[in-house]
C-alpha cells in the first residue's frame, strides 16, 4: 500500500463478519471497487452502489464495510430472502464515470447473482442504467427504461410511518400537527418527507449543505431554514436525519434538543455506544435500517423478487409496527433501541442460518463434484 498503510481486511471482515470483500480494479479506465458481501443466511447479497470521492483506500473499505452490515440487518427486518452487501466506486474528478460504470457492471456480472445492486448515493437511474448495460443483477432504472424508478418516495413513506409512530410512544398520539421537526438533509428523502409533514401540518426546520436547494424548499414549502451546524441545537420534537452517516454521535448528542430522533440515513450513530448515549439521555431512537427500510422493497422488492405495489406499500406503513415492537421491548429491558433492534435481527439472521445448515446438499439430490 502507498505510504506503509494497511488495510488489514481479514481482521475488519472479522470484526464485521463479512463473509467475503471483493476489490476491483481496471486499469484502462482507472475503475477502482469494493464489493463487500455481509451475510448470506438469508439469501443472495443484495445493496446499493455508492459512487464517491474518499480520501482514502481504508475510508473507501470502512463505508463498505459497515453499509453492508446494515444491509443484513435491514433484510432481517422485512419479509425480503436476501442478504446484506454494498459495492463503493472511488470516483475521481477526471474519470469517465459512465465508462467506470459499464466496466463495473462486469465485474457484478461476474459474481452470478450472489451479489445484485441498486442506485445508492451519488447513483441514479441514469448510472443504473449503464451498469445494466452489463450485469443481470441490478435493479433501480428509471421507469421510462422499464426499470423500478425512484426508491425515495417509499422510503420516505417508511420515515414517516416510523416518526408517527414513534410521536405515539413518546407523547401519546401520532398525530404530527402542532409537533416541530427538524430536518438535516433535503436532498432526495429528506425533501420527499418534508413534503409529507408540512402537508400533515408539522412545524418543520431543515437545512443542507447545498443551499440552493434548500431555499426552493423554503420557498416552496415555507421553511424555516438554519445553518447545518446550527441544527443540533434547534429545539424540536423530532430530530431527523437524511444525510450522510455518522450526524448522530458523542459530540452531536450531547447539543441535541429533542425527544426523538428519526430519519432516513445510513449507518446515523457514529459507533456503538452513541446508542447508550441517547438511551441515557432518554432520547427515543428509531434504528436507521428499520426505519429506512421501504426504499429496499422498490429495488429488492419490486425490481428482484417481483412483489406487487401493494405488497411495497403495506411494507411502508408496517414499518411503525416494527418500531413499535423494538421500543416495546428496549422498555422492558431498559436496554437501547439500536442494541435491541440489532440482537432481533442476529436472532432472526441466526435462525435463517440453522435452517440452512440444516437443509439437504447438492450430494441429497444426486448432485456430483
Amino acid at each position: 500500500m502507498k505510504g506503509g498503510s494497511q488495510l488489514n481486511v481479514f481482521e475488519r471482515m472479522a470484526e464485521f463478519g463479512h463473509e467475503q470483500v471483493i476489490f476491483c480494479h481496471d486499469q484502462g479506465s482507472g475503475m477502482r471497487a469494493i464489493i463487500a458481501v455481509h451475510n448470506t443466511a438469508l439469501g443472495p447479497a443484495r445493496g446499493g452502489t455508492r459512487y464517491a470521492n474518499y480520501a482514502s483506500e481504508e475510508d473507501a473499505l470502512e463505508d463498505a464495510l459497515r453499509l453492508a452490515r446494515g444491509m443484513t440487518y435491514k433484510f432481517a427486518w422485512t419479509d425480503m430472502p436476501r442478504g446484506g452487501a454494498k459495492a463503493v466506486l472511488m470516483g475521481s474528478p477526471d474519470a469517465d464515470k459512465a465508462v467506470q460504470l459499464r466496466v463495473y457492471g462486469r465485474h457484478v456480472e461476474l459474481l452470478a447473482g450472489r451479489f445484485g445492486t441498486g442506485p445508492d448515493y451519488g447513483t441514479g437511474p441514469a448510472d443504473i442504467a449503464e451498469i445494466a448495460r452489463e450485469t443481470r443483477f441490478v435493479w433501480g432504472t428509471g421507469e421510462d427504461l422499464g426499470g423500478t424508478g425512484d426508491s425515495s418516495p417509499f422510503t420516505a413513506e417508511g420515515v414517516m410511518a416510523g416518526i408517527l409512530a414513534s410521536l405515539d410512544v413518546v407523547f401519546g398520539s401520532p398525530h404530527p400537527r402542532a409537533r416541530s421537526v427538524a430536518l438535516q438533509g433535503l436532498g432526495a428523502v429528506g425533501g420527499e418527507l418534508a413534503e409529507r409533514l408540512v402537508a400533515a401540518g408539522a412545524t418543520v426546520v431543515g437545512c443542507d449543505v447545498d443551499e440552493r436547494r434548500a431555499s426552493r424548499f423554503a420557498d416552496r414549502l415555507g421553511l424555516t431554514l438554519v445553518a447545518p451546524e446550527a441544527i443540533y441545537e434547534h429545539p424540536c420534537d423530532v430530530f431527523s436525519p437524511n444525510a450522510r452517516g455518522g450526524t448522530i454521535n458523542q459530540q452531536t448528542i450531547r447539543r441535541l434538543r429533542t425527544r426523538i430522533v428519526a430519519g432516513g440515513a445510513n449507518n446515523q450513530l457514529g459507533e456503538p455506544a452513541d446508542g447508550h448515549r441517547l438511551h441515557a439521555r432518554g432520547i427515543l431512537y428509531a434504528p436507521d435500517y428499520v426505519i429506512n427500510s421501504a426504499g429496499a422493497y422498490i429495488i429488492a422488492g419490486r425490481g428482484d423478487l417481483g412483489y406487487s405495489d401493494a405488497h411495497v406499500r403495506h411494507a411502508a406503513i408496517a414499518i411503525g409496527d416494527a418500531l413499535r415492537l423494538i421500543y416495546r421491548r428496549a422498555a422492558a429491558e431498559d436496554r437501547p433501541t439500536a442494541e435491541i433492534a440489532d440482537v432481533i435481527a442476529e436472532e432472526r439472521i441466526a435462525a435463517a442460518a440453522r435452517s440452512r445448515a440444516l437443509a439437504p446438499g447438492p450430494a441429497a439430490n444426486g448432485a456430483h463434484a
